[in-house]
Order: structure tokens, then C-alpha cells, then sequence
């Protein structure tokens, strides 16, 4: 690939367009697989720069998002809240096909954290009920990123906070490295999205619902104006990721952690466990942080963790705002198979009468 000329422009340095023969790249489609998984891609990059193409449906539907029964409009990508992530390298394209079909009520867009220009694709992928645009980008950050639907003034927050979130990882081409440049590996990820909801309550403080998502627009953005969450969740619905839904691995296993959040800061952390490596800010070009327990992840962005699984048994990750976690459900649970290491940790005394 030829590197991109460049003009001096009042003493600054101007780049302009690259050479690059775009009809000439190998196409990839990547398949969108529900979170927290994540899509089958290479942790190293083979070969040159690809056109990684993905194909998100926006969907309006109702969903449940505590035990509790409660019920409110979610606009999704492809159907899931958080969004499906989107994997690529960098110097990589995607190119990406959004689709509103005609069953939805509103406009919607993306908006790629990203991406360069235009509103990161936002200013070029309005699309209404029966339509679909085609956007490609070049992923020239390397990081992970939110992506969420901007389709304009106050529809902004109401489709971040009604689900219309989720990630995209640009891996460097020659993979993720500590400070030293040493290859850091990883043997499963997981795409992990925080979510606020402000769902409206009647008179008799019960949360209401509501036929479609139009209906309920209006007593939603009053909630909204309060600045106060009903609900604050991982994994779209309260607790969503517990029970026969925790996340699992075993002793030994390396997991790559993103965390994203699309409209509130929060302190990811791991019970039981720490970041080996963190780069809080989701910025691959920079050295990963170690050792940390909690990390902020601003609002609008995204971070990720590494950390490899050194003893068995229950493990909580969650928002450490521990209002949010226990109160809100921002909590997930994780099931470790394996040996106890009694190096690490050992009960030396079972609970019992106070001794003398």
C-alpha cells in the first residue's frame, strides 16, 4: 500500500487522500454474534489491510429487563442490547450496511467512535423505516470504541439509553503487546455493555408499559431529565449475566474484557481478581496499565482488561459504584473450573464461636 502524499498547508502538514486501490482488498463478512460473545476474527493480522462488512438490523422491540417484570421499548442493533461487537485492525475498512426495516417506527443512524468524519457516520447513514445505507470507513485508531444511534437532538440520549449501544475493537495488525512489546494473548473474549434505563412509574409508583416505542417517548425523556437512572445494568437486563446465564472459564484461561458505556461514566472491577493489563482509556496505541482493580471508563467510551484466571470458584464483575451493582443490577457472575491453590488462599478457620 502506497503511503499517502502529503501537502504543506500555513506550516501544517496535510495528508492527503490515500492511494490505496480499495477494489483490490479481500472482503471479509463478519458474522454478529449476540454479546457477551464475541466474532471470530485473528488476535494477529494476516496479510494487508481487508473490507471487514457488517450488517446491522436495526430493531425496535419490547424487552424485560429486571425480575421484577418490568418491561420497557429498546431500539437494538441486530436485536440485543448491548450492540454486537464489531472486530477489525487496523488500517483495516469497515464497511457497514445499516438496515431500518419498514415494521419500525423511527429513524435511526450510527454513530462509530472510530471513525473519521462526519459525525463518525453519523451524518451520513440517516436512514427511515424501509430504508438502508451503506457506510465505509478506515479504522486508522487502533482501541476499542463505542459505537451508538445519533440520529439527532434529544433522539440522541433516548436511543443510547433505550439500548442503541455497543463496541468496536481495532486490534493493532501485529496484535496486543505490554510495554515492552511482548505479545500479549488472550483465549476468549467477552463484550461486556453497561446500560441506564429511566423507566416511567404511574401514580401508585409502578413502572409503567407501554404499546410501542413511540408511546413511550414523551414520559421517558421527563425520567431522563432527572439524571437519575431506574435501572443501571450489564448485559441488558438486570443481573442478566447470573445463574445458568454467568459467564465461565477455567484456571489458566487469559480473557480479553471490554466494557462499554454509552451515556454515563462507571469503575469496572473484578472480584477476586485484578487487570494484568488494562488500558482504561481503550487505546491500544498506548502501553496497557497493570495490576489495577478498578479502572474508570468515561461515558461514551470504552475500556478493556486482561486477566488471567488463577483459582476456581465464584467471581463477581461489576460496576464497583456498588449502588449501581446491587440495587441497579450492574453485577455479572463468573464460574471458574479448576485446582484450588491454597498458596493463594486458604481458609484457616471455618466461622465459629470467638475462641479464648
Amino acid at each position: 500500500m502506497a503511503a499517502a502524499p502529503v501537502l504543506v498547508q500555513a506550516g501544517i502538514q496535510v495528508a492527503q487522500a490515500d492511494t490505496t486501490d480499495i477494489s483490490k482488498l479481500k472482503r471479509v463478512k463478519q458474522k454478529m454474534v449476540a454479546p457477551p460473545a464475541a466474532p471470530v476474527h485473528e488476535q494477529v493480522a494476516s496479510g494487508g489491510p481487508k473490507i471487514i462488512e457488517v450488517r446491522l438490523v436495526v430493531e425496535e422491540k419490547q424487552i424485560e429487563i429486571d425480575g421484577d417484570g418490568t418491561k420497557m421499548w429498546a431500539m437494538t442493533f441486530n436485536g440485543s442490547v448491548p450492540a454486537p461487537m464489531i472486530v477489525c485492525h487496523q488500517d483495516d475498512y469497515v464497511e457497514v450496511t445499516l438496515v431500518n426495516p419498514e415494521s419500525n417506527t423511527l429513524e435511526h443512524n450510527i454513530d462509530l467512535h472510530a471513525a473519521t468524519g462526519s459525525l463518525g457516520g453519523g451524518g451520513l447513514t440517516h436512514v427511515m423505516p424501509g430504508e438502508e445505507a451503506v457506510l465505509r470507513f478506515k479504522a486508522t485508531k487502533a482501541g476499542v470504541f463505542c459505537y451508538h444511534c445519533a440520529p439527532g437532538g434529544v433522539m440522541i440520549p433516548l436511543h443510547c439509553v433505550s439500548g442503541m449501544a455497543g463496541t468496536i475493537m481495532v486490534l493493532p495488525r501485529n496484535g496486543l503487546t505490554d510495554a515492552n512489546g511482548k505479545s500479549i494473548k488472550y483465549d476468549k473474549v467477552w463484550h461486556i455493555g453497561e446500560q441506564d434505563y429511566y423507566i416511567p412509574k404511574d401514580k401508585d409508583g409502578n413502572f409503567k408499559s407501554y404499546n410501542d416505542v413511540a408511546d413511550s417517548m414523551s414520559d421517558t425523556l421527563e425520567v431522563m431529565r432527572d439524571f437519575v437512572p431506574t435501572h443501571v445494568v450489564i448485559g441488558g437486563a438486570a443481573f442478566a449475566y447470573t445463574g445458568d446465564n454467568s459467564l465461565t472459564a477455567k484456571v489458566g484461561e487469559t480473557v480479553l474484557i471490554t466494557h462499554m458505556q454509552a451515556n454515563n461514566p462507571t469503575q469496572p472491577h473484578l472480584i477476586g481478581g485484578h487487570g494484568d493489563y488494562v488500558w482504561p482509556t481503550g487505546s491500544f496505541q498506548d502501553a496497557p496499565q497493570t495490576g489495577l482493580e478498578t479502572y474508570w471508563v468515561a461515558g461514551g467510551s470504552a475500556g478493556a482488561m486482561v486477566y488471567t484466571f488463577r483459582q476456581p470458584g465464584l467471581y463477581v464483575y461489576l460496576n464497583h459504584n456498588l449502588i449501581k451493582a446491587v440495587m441497579g443490577g450492574a453485577a455479572a457472575h463468573i464460574k471458574v473450573e479448576g485446582e484450588w491453590n491454597d498458596d493463594l488462599m486458604t481458609q484457616i478457620r471455618k466461622p465459629g464461636p470467638i475462641s479464648t
